[in-house]
């Protein structure tokens, strides 16, 4: 039986459910937005607290003790585990350096369109040469590395709008 629903509770308890089991809920309304449950013949009392629907997190108060509630579809889940996320549509606007080396040349200027996949500078690292790639198209807003310099893991060399 296929999954519909994961429920992540607190960052450490995860539950699957499948479309069966949701529809069977004995979940009735009350009144003040909140909802009466029988779960393994147990009478439960919740209310949604806080509601965060775009990203599908919630806060739900269940018989005075409140959890922070994560849901995910299937969509979502094959998603994850393709290795794919939403954080991977952010916008880079900074070039870091991804190791530690010495900038060997610098292909572009302050306020030169780039497109994806140009070169912007070579960082000779470990007696190789890496040439670094704009990562999106932009406009180079400055360069705070010069040739010749050395560079740390992580600092920012070049930084576009």
């Amino acid at each position: 039986m296929k999954h519909l629903l994961n429920a992540r509770v607190d960052d450490t308890h995860d539950f699957e459910f499948t479309q069966d089991q949701i529809q069977d809920l004995d979940v009735q309304k009350t009144s003040g937005g909140a909802y009466h449950l029988l779960v393994n013949h147990k009478s439960v009392t919740s209310k949604i607290v806080e509601s965060d629907f775009l990203n599908r997190t919630y806060t739900v108060k269940i018989n005075s003790n409140l959890y922070k509630v994560e849901i995910s579809n299937e969509l979502d889940i094959l998603i994850k585990d393709m290795g794919l996320s939403l954080s991977a549509l952010k916008v880079i606007n900074d070039v870091k350096a991804p190791m530690p080396g010495m900038i060997l040349d610098i292909m572009v200027s302050e306020g030169q369109e780039v497109k994806e996949g140009d070169n912007l500078l070579v960082l000779e690292a470990m007696k190789m040469e890496n040439t670094i790639l704009a990562p999106r198209d932009a406009v180079i807003k400055s360069i705070s590395i010069a040739k010749g310099k050395t560079v740390t893991k992580n600092e920012v060399l070049i930084e576009m709008e």
